[in-house]
């Protein structure tokens, strides 16, 4: 299939722009991939005291065999529900190392938060820089130097992204990502939500809340809604970092501990074939990391993004997680793609279904599958597999004895078959017939800045607001003035302050009830921050991630009450409707200094004053490193 012309012209730009600081990166790489290994090059007090914990057997082949030596780097914590499953998997990879002669190491750990328990809280305002101290940890851990290969087990939101930029800085080593799938369905998030907006209403109280969430999100897994959690799981699937169709099987399922086996299986190059995509040629092992995260990859993981709704957080993250590799992208792109690439799936919040069921309607092997076919995605990738991007078209299974008859008794009993057709179209649909011909993300230019919406989930006639602002200069503010009844008209709410240099720029998911109970009510109402919504951005129309950032000068801080601003995902424009000459003159305020010193104090957060200080805009990604 020949690639799509916007897709292509995307990539070459990326590549152009990209040029000098990834032919440096690559330089680092291929540097790194000539020195002996890690045991044979260092000195013997230092591999003495790398194996020196290990079994004698295992330290054995490492040091006298010279046995590959895998590092895991875990986010396990028994806190995140999705991370609870990863106890037990370095053991499981450790046994089945020793079956293939490899020697397997815990590197190190990593911090994993939960936004979901942060939100509206202090401890959300590290949310985003957590991502960074992750990238640091995973560093840290492989820092080592004495391994062949990685596996980086984690889920969630800043998790992923922090544990690639990490690996990254390893580039010379082969990697795989290792993941933990969802929890099975609980009460629907639809459900939940409308039991959020009653609560935001007085209409039910906590006990009735409290029960509803609980119902949601019941066990062990990660969150059932198309968040960036899920979001992570996709793109890492759609740029061959996992071992195929992983995703999404739920945590205790058959095949699951398999799975795990296989990604260590994966890294040593001596993986299972999969019949149902047949390998390209002859690949001696799993590439390195650094190689295999090209322009192309990264392009396919912002099509898959955009192809299935994902989470707006990725418009930052990925933002970073290219750049550690040499590559530079922004907002432009993910535009552009977005205007060609089609919406192939609806999970919530921009349909009802969670993640699995679309994962039982074809999931991730289905969507890459069409976007290959229609040619949306780079198929000539490297992936950690020798077969391609091909073999992520596929579903993993435990094989039968009868599907096991070609192989020796020895081998594992995994086998991987093809999707077929959709098996619900109300979740999943084929590039020639879409939700939509265009993806879920619109960059918005104005006056006010730049700015990104989510509007895959948003009513067609609420993509153009226009009205009078209110402006909050907190989250808990808007709470305030709507449980005063002082919110009940048409409005655009803005709430400033909310930048990586202001605050650590939160989440601001606990503003959606009420904006939507407004919306219910038949009132026009919009959202304008420089803070984050996340995958869980849903039907009220949200320009975020505004930057310039208020604390940084940006025209945020010069909105005032009263102001008519106009919000057109159709035109992509943003636009405080001032006249211009006025606009010119209007001093921009600073932040309060109440709320600049509330920012820097308690749950930790003066430990983060360096990393907002240092932080680049929204759309380099909010680095706190480069």
């Amino acid at each position: 299939m020949t690639l799509n012309a916007t897709v292509a012209a995307v990539t070459q730009r990326i590549t152009q722009r990209s040029q000098a600081s990834r032919s440096a990166y690559l330089s680092q790489v291929n540097a790194a991939l000539q020195r002996p290994p890690g045991a044979q090059r260092l000195g013997c007090a230092n591999v003495a005291h790398a194996f020196a914990a290990l079994p004698g057997n295992d330290k054995l082949r490492v040091v006298a065999e010279k046995a590959s030596n895998i590092g895991i780097v875990t986010a396990y914590n028994d806190m995140l529900s999705a991370h609870a499953p990863l106890q037990h998997y370095p053991d499981l990879i450790k046994a089945e190392a020793r079956k293939l002669g490899a020697t397997v190491q815990v590197a190190g750990g990593v911090p994993a938060m939960c936004d979901g328990v942060t939100q509206g809280t202090p401890g959300m305002e590290l949310s985003l820089f957590s991502r960074d101290v992750i990238a640091m940890a995973t560093a840290v851990a492989l820092s080592h130097d004495v391994f062949a290969g990685a596996l980086m087990l984690g889920v969630c939101d800043k998790i992923v992204p922090g544990l690639l930029i990490g690996a990254l800085q390893f580039g010379h080593l082969p990697t795989v990502f290792v993941p933990a799938g969802p929890m099975t369905s609980g009460l629907s998030n639809g459900e939940k939500s409308k039991v959020r907006e009653q609560a935001a209403q007085g209409l039910v109280g906590r006990p009735e809340l409290l029960a509803a969430e609980s119902a949601a999100y019941h066990s062990a897994g990660t969150c059932t809604f198309y968040g960036t959690a899920n979001s992570n799981q996709m793109l890492l699937e759609a740029m061959g970092l996992h071992v195929p169709g992983t995703a999404f099987i739920n945590p205790g399922a058959a095949v699951r501990d398999e799975l795990t086996r296989e990604a260590l299986r994966t890294v040593l190059g001596k993986q299972t074939p999969n019949a149902a995509a047949p390998a390209l040629g002859a690949v001696a092992s799993c590439p390195p990391i650094g190689r295999l995260v090209d322009e192309r990859c990264i392009v396919n993981a912002m099509v898959a993004l955009l192809a299935t709704g994902g989470s707006t957080n990725h418009l930052i993250h990925w933002v970073a997680v290219a750049r550690a590799a040499g590559i530079v992208i922004d907002w432009n792109d993910f535009s552009e793609l977005s205007n060609v690439v089609p919406l192939l799936s609806r999970v919530y919040p921009n349909g009802s279904a969670d993640v699995n069921q679309f994962q039982a309607a074809g999931g991730p092997g289905f969507v890459i599958r069409e976007l290959l076919d229609a040619g949306f995605m780079h198929a000539d990738v490297l992936t950690v597999r020798a077969g391609g991007l091909r073999e992520y078209t596929a579903m993993p299974t435990v094989a039968t004895d009868a599907a096991q008859d070609h192989v020796s008794n020895t081998a594992p009993s995994l086998v991987w078959q093809a999707v077929g057709a959709s098996k619900d179209e109300a979740v999943v649909r084929p590039a020639s017939a879409p939700f939509s011909a265009s993806g879920g993300l619109k960059l918005l230019t104005g006056n006010l800045g730049r700015s990104v919406i989510k509007i895959s989930a948003v009513p067609d006639d609420r993509h153009v607001i226009e009205a009078p602002c209110r402006v909050f200069d907190s989250q808990e503010a808007l709470h305030q003035a709507f449980a005063a009844n002082e919110l009940n008209r048409d409005l655009i709410c803005v709430v400033r302050w909310q930048g990586p240099q202001a605050n650590g720029m939160p989440e601001l998911h606990k503003l959606t009830p009420p904006l939507a109970v407004l919306q219910g009510k038949g009132f026009r109402v919009a959202l304008v921050t420089d803070g984050r919504m996340s995958g869980a951005s849903g039907k009220v129309p949200a320009a975020i991630h505004v930057s310039p950032e208020a604390a940084a000068g940006g025209a945020l801080a010069k909105v005032r009450d009263g102001d008519v601003i106009r919000l057109d995902a159709n035109t992509g424009t943003l636009q405080v409707l001032v006249p211009e000459f006025e606009w010119a003159i209007r001093e921009a305020l600073p932040m309060p200094e109440p709320l600049r010193q509330a920012n820097g104090l308690g749950m930790g957060r003066a430990l983060f004053a360096n990393l907002r200080r240092n932080a680049t805009t929204a759309e380099e990604g909010a680095c706190s490193w480069l």
